[in-house]
């Protein structure tokens, strides 16, 4: 692969008026670009039941945005914000450190650090109970972020409880507004389920039930992942050349009966809803391949080897694997057997570039995306350099971009 591609080869101008700060009044009336056999058009995304067939099967992130912003105020008057990141004790995992109770540790962001010298206090209410949030900063977790201790009272409570209580949700930097009471629904998909993301998985916003009911309708096939959205998914590429970028990991899960359906689904057309499910989707087939070389009677009990893919192994190690979709994901599904699991917890750090050829996926559905950003690469992956007469179309027929804009589908 070519990692000398120079990412302002990925840029195109986005006026500021054309970035989306509020959500439509309705979810499904947004408005829908359609790129299918080279030829661009649009409609509204209520429509979109119409350019899905029966042998489609559409794969949604059910992850949740977590409330993960918290405001601490100092008895100067000065704020200190708290950004949850990812859990670090006692448990890594987003489905089990929201049922913690008393306190935890998460890796943070800290807003107006130099603040942040001594235990911060927060009051809150919980139903009829007074409780009490402390946090504390521990060590430095990277160059740009902090352990933090978080403690309450009263300690009958879960973390998430009190999240529900102090939280704020985290809405992307470049929505220049206060959070709303209004974003804790819109910036949420209708079928949010797992805990986990601080950011929401966008493509996914635009479906209401009417929209599934019509896909039932039409006897297309939907499944779910989960993969907890990071805030690396915001983070620029600042480097010239993408081989110097550093790809965030995120956490992915599937069930034994999605992973059964990917299978049957292979040979007809899948279609991911978002860039977090087309990674999470790649991702796996990559897990298969490395699983399949690495003899599963062998691997330990205790977790997959192989349930971690890198930013450039698929490039630089994995890529002459001829292995087919089916064969991958039965390797998956033999070893959940063998070891009685019913969920494939893995995480992945790929970095899908303008030269990955797609293995699993035929179709994408996603928003509009920052310029010079990891995302508008994944997107270039299906659609080749045809990426920019699609957003010069939208830039000139008024479609809203980014996170709380306008949708595509790409076949």
């Amino acid at each position: 692969m070519n990692k000398n591609i120079n990412i302002t080869h990925y840029n195109y101008s986005l006026p500021k008026e054309k970035i989306a700060l509020s959500p439509c009044e309705n979810r499904d009336e947004s408005k829908l670009l359609i790129f299918k056999n080279n030829t661009i058009s649009e409609d509204i995304f209520k429509h979109i039941p119409n350019y899905l067939n029966s042998d489609n099967l559409l794969v949604f992130n059910n992850t949740r945005v977590i409330q993960a912003r918290i405001f601490f105020p100092k008895p100067t008057g000065s704020t200190v914000e708290i950004f949850c990141l990812e859990p670090l004790q006692p448990t890594t995992l987003h489905s089990l450190i929201f049922e913690t109770k008393k306190c935890c540790e998460w890796e943070c962001f800290i807003g107006n650090n130099k603040k942040f010298t001594t235990p911060l206090y927060l009051d809150f209410q919980h139903e009829r109970q007074s409780g009490v949030l402390c946090a504390e900063k521990m060590d430095k977790h990277s160059a740009t972020s902090f352990c933090v201790r978080f403690s309450w009272t009263p300690d009958s409570l879960s973390f998430a409880e009190v999240l529900e209580n102090v939280g704020k949700i985290p809405l992307p930097p470049y929505i220049k507004r206060n959070t709303e009471y209004a974003d804790s629904e819109r910036y949420q998909t209708i079928y949010a389920k797992e805990k986990g993301s601080v950011a929401a998985p966008t493509a996914g916003l635009h479906f209401t039930a009417e929209v599934l009911e019509q896909i039932r309708k039409k006897n297309i096939s939907t499944a779910h992942i989960t993969l907890h959205v990071g805030a690396g998914t915001f983070k620029p590429v600042t480097e010239t050349f993408i081989e110097n970028h550093v790809m965030h990991s995120e956490q992915l899960f599937f069930t034994k009966e999605t992973i059964r359906q990917l299978v049957f689904y292979n040979d007809k057309k899948i279609i991911a809803v978002g860039t977090t499910t087309a990674r999470a989707l790649e991702s796996l087939y990559w897990i298969g391949v490395k699983l399949k070389a690495q003899a599963p009677s062998n691997l330990p009990e205790e977790g997959i080897k192989g349930g971690y893919i890198s930013q450039w192994e698929v490039y630089e190690h994995l890529i002459s694997s001829q292995l087919p979709v089916t064969q991958s994901l039965k390797a998956i599904l033999d070893y959940m057997n063998e070891h009685h699991l019913e969920v494939l917890h893995a995480s992945t750090a790929l970095m899908i570039t303008p030269d990955y050829q797609p293995k699993m996926i035929k179709g994408i559905i996603t928003n509009f995306h920052q310029p010079q950003s990891t995302l508008l690469l994944l997107i270039s992956a299906f659609t080749g350099d045809k990426w920019k007469d699609i957003y010069n179309y939208a830039l000139d027929h008024d479609f809203r971009f980014l996170s709380y804009g306008d949708a595509c589908l790409f076949l």
